[in-house]
């Protein structure tokens, strides 16, 4: 699996296109500005087929220091989610020749590694 940088998207989108580099950089920056100002505003962004991004607020709640094993008040906080879309589910099934199970995860959440809000004793380093 690789990583594709942001410089790398531009460079493929530039080729594809025809565009100067320096436009489609500008375009795809705005575009990602805009999703960054519209999740702030706790606004909900859909494109159709392609999935939805948005903001749910997780509750605060008690974790623990797995060192110390003392108690550790998590304030609330809010996190991006993205649903994948029907069309980018068939896509990827097809690229990757295995099928995306429909109930496993559709919604994955963009912050930090695990997400069950309401398990008190969910460990959390400090």
């Amino acid at each position: 699996m690789a990583t594709i940088t942001k410089k790398e998207l531009i460079d493929r989108i530039a080729e594809a296109t025809g565009e100067r580099r320096v436009q489609v950089k500008r375009i795809v920056q705005q575009f990602l500005d805009e999703i960054v100002n519209e999740l702030g505003k706790s606004n909900r962004l859909e494109f159709r087929d392609f999935g939805v991004f948005e903001t749910k607020l997780r509750k605060a709640r008690k974790a623990q220091n797995p060192k110390t094993l003392e108690p550790v008040a998590v304030p609330e906080k809010r996190t991006v989610k993205f649903k994948v879309g029907r069309l980018m589910k068939q896509r990827l099934a097809e690229l990757s020749g295995t099928p995306i199970d429909d109930d496993a995860g559709d919604v994955a959440e963009m912050s930090d590694a695990g997400s069950d809000d309401d398990d008190v004793s969910e460990q959390a380093a400090v």
